[in-house]
């Protein structure tokens, strides 16, 4: 395991290389099958080992087939493998089901496992009829690729719009037993998830409960992929999954009040914190990412209302594209979130990457400041506007991008 010198947090954990695969025991492969003109487009993560596993699901009440059939097949806690197929995302089609089982069965066959330990997935083009030649064509083939270093084709078969992979790796220690996170995700457009807009596949060979890596998931998701934003549209197939098999040998967390639990939920944090960060960054034609901070909230519920909003809000978006400090649209959309607060004693900051910062809000009021400052601020490709409420202790943090010419391009031709 090659350990890199990128980060170290109080934690103790270190960025590692080799997403899904840098946990023991699991295996990856990606291909192309014919669901997309050149890229590759079919993936699989694998485990010899039965896993834990747990899921969160998009809240849109239009859901892909692969979502129901995966609900199905994971409500027990358990699975050994994941498929995912871009170009089609296997929604609103007569058949779509049938597909979404004859695509685990194949799998389960060339595997030698039960098709119920399979879960399922498919991201592209919605409405588009879903044929299963190219998954008899490619599942052997995915099979006979898999390996202990397929994680950058793995990472490159689920994209669709995307312009690069998105990864994340983290070793750390639970009580002496060195034990490993690794994730991929992919997303572009359609980004608000409520969970979720995009898809996250993360592996660990940490002994968990399926209860209790249940509810790890679902608390981290809040903070991670819930508070990004590309353009608000929340999508209709995507998800977050964990598979968990143990062969770390750590002692089997089966409790919250176990003493690796928050250890580990907090390694499971920062992984899918740089998967959701990664997925604004790289918002259909985004030149910025943009990171709101909210500070000294009365609670954490208004520090992250107001922070999601702001990053969601259009006119926010294309005045960061515009580089024009136009203070009113922040204000506008700090005033229609559900947070409480008070206007008058609101600030509000703009800050780059390389910590030049400029005031442009203080006491509620707009600030006669310098627009040449605001300007450069403003042209940098990684923004973060601060508010601070001045109200109480918590504070939130979402991602987001700017809105682009590009993006309506991309999105007028989508299909074609």
């Amino acid at each position: 395991m090659q350990i890199s010198t990128k980060q170290k947090t109080e934690q103790q954990w270190k960025w590692i290389e080799g997403n899904v695969c840098a946990p023991k025991g699991f295996m990856a492969s990606g291909l192309h099958a014919g669901f997309k003109r050149k890229r590759k487009d079919l993936a699989l993560i694998y485990s010899k080992q039965l896993c834990s596993t747990a899921s969160v699901y998009t809240q849109n009440k239009v859901k892909g087939a692969p979502i129901i059939v995966t609900q199905e097949h994971s409500a027990n806690g358990y699975a050994q493998a994941i498929i995912c197929n871009s170009g089609n995302a296997n929604t609103c089609n007569t058949n779509g089901i049938e597909i979404a089982n004859q695509v685990c069965d194949l799998l389960g066959e060339s595997l030698d496992i039960s098709s119920q330990n399979i879960i399922v997935a498919s991201t592209g083009v919605i409405g588009q009829p879903l044929d299963i030649e190219p998954f008899k064509y490619g599942i052997p083939e995915l099979v006979d690729q898999l390996n202990f270093a397929g994680d950058q084709a793995a990472a490159e078969a689920i994209l669709t719009t995307d312009t690069d992979i998105k990864e994340s790796a983290v070793a750390f220690e639970l009580e002496d037993t060195l034990v490993t996170i690794g994730g991929m995700s992919k997303g572009s457009g359609m980004i608000h998830p409520n969970m979720a807009t995009m898809l996250g596949f993360v592996t660990t060979d940490v002994a968990i409960e399926p209860e209790m890596l249940s509810i790890a998931l679902k608390s981290v998701v809040k903070d991670t992929f819930n508070m990004i934003s590309v353009d608000g549209d929340t999508s209709t197939n995507d998800m977050v999954s964990v598979l968990a098999n143990g062969e770390a040998g750590n002692a089997i967390i089966d409790s919250e009040f176990h003493p690796s639990y928050a250890v580990f939920k907090a390694a499971l944090h920062q992984v899918c914190k740089e998967l959701a960060i990664a997925i604004a960054e790289d918002g259909e034609g985004a030149s910025t990412l943009i990171t709101c901070n909210v500070f000294e909230a009365n609670t954490e519920q208004d520090a992250k209302f107001m922070a999601k909003e702001v990053i969601s809000s259009s006119l926010v978006k294309t005045a960061v594209h515009g580089r024009d400090a136009n203070v009113g649209r922040l204000l506008c959309a700090i005033g229609y979130s559900e947070a409480d607060f008070d206007q008058q004693i609101i600030d509000i900051y703009l800050r780059a990457q390389n910590y030049q910062s400029i005031c442009v809000c203080e006491a509620g009021s707009i600030l006669s400041f310098d627009e040449d400052k605001a300007f450069e601020i403003l042209g940098t490709d990684q923004l973060s506007i601060d508010i601070y409420l001045y109200q109480g202790q918590e504070k939130a943090t979402a991602w987001g991008c700017d809105l682009t010419y590009d993006y309506v391009k991309i999105n007028s031709a989508y299909r074609t």
